[in-house]
């Protein structure tokens, strides 16, 4: 049986935690990959700590990803990092905000997609699910730029800038 992919997205509340997550759980249905979501709202008010757990697979039994065993942590906010650093394995993959040239955003409110374009290159999910899903979760006149964000951000990542964490 395959292994379960387990993703840890985190950030503030206001900056997209959720949709991300929603991005990436509705990318792996659409793959055909058994999912379950969970979503820990720390301070729900906007700038608190958000996070969200995405696991997917043959077979998923329980939406939370156990400490020290995220494949992926995708961090919106900086100052996020360290906090939740814990919950990725060794030779786990860490995707943050400085992944992006500064500026190279059209839209900030765009990094969410622009980070899952990053995460993207290392699951296992193809891309024509990956824009799907992205298109599901947003308005229409949302689409070109978010199209812009999610090539940015998967380009960065080709490049070579992605981190892994020992």
């Amino acid at each position: 049986m395959e292994k379960v992919k387990n993703i840890v997205i985190a950030g503030l509340g206001g900056q997209g935690v959720l949709t991300a997550s929603d991005m990436l759980a509705e990318a792996a249905f659409r793959a055909g990959f058994d999912v379950k979501k969970s979503e820990l709202h720390g301070m729900s008010q906007r700038g608190g700590s958000v996070s969200s757990d995405v696991r997917y697979g043959e077979q998923v039994l329980s939406p939370m990803v156990p400490a020290g065993e995220a494949d992926v942590l995708l961090v919106l906010e900086a100052t996020q990092i360290e906090i939740n650093r814990p919950m990725l394995r060794a030779g786990g993959v860490l995707i943050g905000p400085g992944l992006l040239p500064d500026g190279a955003l059209k839209n900030k409110k765009s990094l969410n997609v622009a980070l899952l374009g990053a995460v993207s290159t290392v699951l296992d999910i193809p891309q024509e699910h990956w824009m799907a899903a992205i298109y599901a979760n947003l308005a229409e006149k949302l689409h070109k730029v978010n199209d812009q964000a999610f090539a940015l951000g998967r380009e960065a990542a080709l490049q070579g800038s992605i981190a892994q964490h020992h």
